[in-house]
């Protein structure tokens, strides 16, 4: 299996200087190899494919210095990542659905460019040693994996700050049988998610809280001359405000999907559409509550730990009585549920934990759990 280990890297001035230089030349190589693709198709409707393209590196690396001066494995990563664009592009036409074609890239859409570990990267006394740059100091807040084998790196940069991302080859590891109890989650807005144990965990919504500071602060940008210097000091401001509210919200999402793997044996999670509900009238609150992010995280930590995910149909969960199963119609802003046939008066977060849970256990192979609640009625 492989895995990603990020490191922040601290390279000095001239090394910036000339990091920011390698992106710009991968960034004007791909945008050359787009407009060949697109020119060669319009004027003679010829299709020119990733071997195409490749084999016309030597000649180019003869007479542009730019290109001589890059790794020339790191070139034909590029040209790579601009034939799966493509890729990805006709595969989604070919199945009716709807994908963007693959655009020109500008400076700000253009943040990585990838290596091989050991051609033209490496690691040289605890140093990230990176052709025609040097070697640049790495802050290595955990040691890579002495059984991994590292395959690639990608060399990063999120506002002022730079990363290398290396991804690493690792061995399957052995079969786990976690043996603790299971648990159904149901995820929302005012709390993030809510355990069938009746364990609610509050949604921080750290954009929310620092939604006033950024206003300002654009308003700031907004003022100024644009591209003048104290534009660009403003808009690093912006930057850096949003990569910390990122930061925030991942380091969450990972202490509670480790917590969660850690003490429970299955996870029944609801299979929503969580592309969709981010179009709708509460995009911004489903983007701060880092929905799909979180069941990325409890998905491969689940892997590991030798727990199970399982997603289940969404569809009525907060209107069917975990009880007795009868449906009881009732609103959003309806935050109790009070069930008329049999009593039952839950929150409303909390009826839905349990009846997700219901749906996981019915499925075949999954009834001889421990449930961390008393289900009588399984929701049809």
């Amino acid at each position: 299996m492989f895995r990603s280990y990020k490191y922040r890297i601290y390279p000095n001035k001239q090394q910036n200087d000339d990091l920011d230089r390698v992106l710009e030349i991968h960034r004007q190589l791909y945008n050359a190899a787009l407009t060949e693709r697109c020119e060669a198709w319009k004027r003679c409707r010829v299709n020119i494919s990733y071997y195409d393209q490749t084999n016309q590196l030597k000649a180019i690396r003869e007479f542009d210095d730019d290109a001589a001066w890059l790794n020339f494995t790191s070139i034909q990563r590029t040209l790579r990542r601009l034939d799966k664009a493509f890729q990805f592009f006709f595969r989604c036409v070919k199945a009716g659905e709807t994908s963007g074609y693959p655009r020109f890239k500008s400076k700000k859409r253009w943040k990585s460019a990838i290596y091989t570990f050991g051609d033209g990267i490496g690691i040289s006394n605890g140093r990230l040693r990176i052709q025609n740059v040097g070697k640049i100091k790495v802050k290595w807040h955990r040691p890579l994996p002495p059984d991994g084998k590292p395959k690639s790196v990608v060399v990063k940069r999120t506002g002022e700050k730079w990363y290398a991302i290396f991804q690493v080859e690792l061995p399957d590891p052995e079969p786990i049988i976690h043996t603790g109890p299971v648990i159904g989650i149901d995820l929302g807005l005012t709390s993030l998610v809510a355990l069938s144990t009746g364990e609610t965990v509050e949604a921080p919504r750290f954009f929310r809280e620092t939604e006033a500071h950024l206003r300002r602060q654009q308003r700031r940008a907004s003022r100024r001359k644009k591209f003048s210097n104290r534009w660009r000091k403003a808009q690093c401001q912006v930057s850096k405000t949003h990569s910390h509210i990122a930061d925030q919200r991942r380091d969450f999402l990972h202490k509670l999907s480790r917590r969660l793997v850690d003490d429970y044996s299955l996870i029944a999670v609801e299979d929503l559409n969580i592309n969709g509900l981010a179009k709708s009238r509460l995009s911004k609150s489903v983007h701060d509550a880092g929905w799909f992010m979180l069941l990325q995280m409890l998905a491969y930590k689940a892997e590991e730990a030798g727990s199970r995910l399982v997603s289940v149909d969404p569809y009525n969960t907060s209107q069917a009585c975990s009880r007795c199963g009868c449906l009881v119609r009732k609103e959003l802003s309806v935050r109790v549920h009070d069930c008329p046939h049999c009593g039952l008066v839950i929150d409303r977060d909390h009826n839905a934990a349990i009846n997700v849970l219901s749906r996981a256990l019915a499925a075949p192979g999954l009834g001889d759990q421990d449930s961390t609640w008393p289900v009588r009625a399984c929701v049809s």
